[in-house]
């Protein structure tokens, strides 16, 4: 790296050789580095060079950094170079999507923004030592995000590679809030992250952190284990519906567990996998009113589905939220963060000790600059892959706010009429009822669903979920040769389209079923905005169309028994 121009030559994007030759490495490091966040002793840093050992991770192709410094859950499979969302770490336009829910392929513009921004950090490096350069960076993410999110500077963010590792994060900040171990209560349990039945108890959520170190998947992390209480959405309700008593199971499980001694942390819903949020507005302020100091609230909000006024609100009420780049935006997985309010940022200060296990989950450049006494405790380990997976998540984030906010609150009411329709008139879909809740001024545009659930049909009744998630595999491959039947029956059967993958929901004494999802998210908003009035009609129209198109898809898969022949892939679970 002697000049600019041979800098911008060994990082092209689709370049599939790393410019410099890497030396042997035991087994732990190898494990660190697949990771993107190799863990060298001090020893091995000084004698490889320090910062220059770093510097070599980002020759490595930007594809495969894009899927580095995460868990398992990101590992592409090798032979269809999909991950378990089945997406592909480059650009695939000719992919429809409709998964955001889930996970979404990466633009070719977010993917640009990511290869830009790893030659403008090697630019730096030439400069400055890697971490130093890379700190900063993070730094200015943190200013971005605030920005597009209309925050106060008051407001921190801790990066993380997912949303669920941010979960620790914040059961890890609440212990020092309350000062003693609290009982995590989740409300829609079971329509949050897979994860969460983990880490609200303080245990390792897979067999792999992020930083490379082997764990045993549901086993205590080192001075978080604790206590958790489960509250599912669906319980109480008959079929696939919203509980209407969700706020007094919220208040009865927090009155019963603060009256056994313990603190709480009570993780709320907004929103949930099927776009559910709860509890109440007037809920949360009686919790205030009865147990202050004695609660802290997380807000799952991984999915961003929610207006940034009630955003804001929430954080002046000083709750934790956690949130994604990857599931409205359409930023690809897994990126994850942690808004914390200033004032729980001040508890930091009184922290005497510190969990050992929270080192296995986060570095130093993960935390604000501004917290300095806890910052200096960890490894300075940058994780190029969570970096790239945010600054490809921003390029999403800010075009979508971009667009005028008439323009977005217009399009998302539009699609959520049209495919309500959609949905109701088809003979093979049901549509799954809307949450409780009565939308508000915070809501802005999220006054409409997003995520639109529905139930697969056969005569009626429900199709198996193995038929369900045989449906969703067909979806994103062609299967115009599975299906006969008309030319345009053909041409709709070859169509790849990515929707939500299928939730699965059970209740007792009722046989459990699948749910699969359309998804609205920001990226359509933002490709089918125009100053011209008729053109950015005409996109939105052109967007309903593609819903229609998908929906027939699946009507010819249930119809012809194609989706049944489709190869079964373990990476497409329920």
């Amino acid at each position: 790296m002697t000049s600019g121009r041979r800098c911008s030559a060994a990082t092209s994007p689709r370049n599939s050789q790393p410019c410099l030759r890497r030396r042997p490495m035991p087994r732990r490091e190898r494990s660190g580095m697949s990771a993107g966040t190799s863990r060298l002793s001090e020893t091995e840093r000084a004698s490889d060079g320090g910062s220059r050992y770093r510097l070599r991770d980002l020759f490595t192709p930007l594809d495969t950094l894009l899927v580095s410094g995460g868990d398992p859950r990101l590992a592409l499979d090798p032979r269809e170079r999909v991950s378990a969302y089945g997406c592909a770490a480059l650009p695939e336009p000719e992919i429809w999507n409709f998964a955001s829910s889930t996970a979404s392929t990466i633009s070719q513009a977010a993917y640009d923004r990511a290869a830009r921004a790893r030659e403008e950090l090697m630019h730096k490096c030439l400069f400055d030592e890697v971490e130093i350069a890379f700190d900063a960076r993070c730094e200015d993410m943190r200013d971005e995000l605030r920005g597009h999110l209309q925050l106060s500077p008051r407001v921190d963010v801790v990066f993380s590679p997912s949303g669920t590792d941010s979960q620790l994060h914040a059961l890890f900040l609440a212990r020092a809030v309350l000062g003693a171990p609290p009982v995590t209560i989740v409300v829609g349990a079971e329509q949050t992250g897979s994860g969460t039945a983990h880490t609200a108890r303080g245990h390792h959520f897979g067999a792999m952190t992020a930083s490379g170190v082997a764990v045993r998947k549901d086993g205590a992390v080192a001075g978080l284990a604790g206590a958790s209480l489960a509250l599912p959405l669906c319980e109480g309700a008959p079929g696939i519906a919203m509980r209407a008593d969700a706020d007094a199971a919220v208040l009865h499980a927090v009155e019963t567990t603060i009256a056994q001694g313990a603190p709480v942390l009570l993780q709320i819903m907004d929103s949930s996998k099927l776009g559910w949020r709860a509890p109440s507005a007037a809920c949360l302020e009686e919790i205030a009113r009865r147990w202050p100091r004695k609660v802290q609230i997380v807000v799952d909000a991984c999915q961003a589905r929610l207006g940034r006024r009630r955003l804001r609100a929430y954080l002046d009420r000083g709750y934790m939220v956690l949130m994604t780049g990857s599931k409205f935006f359409g930023g690809p997985a897994f990126s994850g963060a942690l808004l914390v309010p200033k004032g729980l940022s001040r508890s930091l200060d009184r922290v005497q000790g510190i969990a050992p296990g929270i080192f296995d989950y986060a570095g130093r450049c993960d935390w604000p600059m501004a917290w300095t006494a806890l910052r200096s405790r960890f490894e300075r380990r940058p994780n190029f892959g969570q970096w790239l997976r945010w600054e490809a998540a921003l390029a999403e984030i800010g075009s979508y706010y971009a667009v005028p906010g008439a323009f977005r609150a217009a399009m998302l009411a539009e699609l959520a009429a049209g495919i309500d329709s959609m949905i109701a008139l088809s003979p093979s879909l049901r549509a799954v009822p809307a949450a409780l809740h009565t939308a508000g001024v915070d809501d802005e545009e999220f006054a409409h669903a997003t995520i639109f659930p529905f139930t697969l049909l056969r005569d009626g009744k429900p199709v198996s979920i193995a038929e369900t998630a045989a449906v969703h595999r067909a979806l994103v491959r062609d299967m115009s040769e599975e299906v006969s039947g008309s030319a345009a029956d053909r041409d709709v059967a070859a169509q790849r389209c990515l929707i939500g993958q299928p939730v699965r929901l059970g209740r007792q004494d009722e046989t459990p079923q699948a749910v699969l999802r359309l998804c609205v998210g920001a990226r359509l908003v933002t490709e089918a905005w125009s100053p011209d009035r008729t053109e950015a009609q005409r996109n939105v129209q052109h967007v309903l169309d593609r819903i229609a198109h998908v929906l027939v898809k699946i009507e010819l898969l249930l119809d012809r028994g194609a989706a049944v022949a489709a190869p079964v892939k373990s990476a497409f679970e329920v």
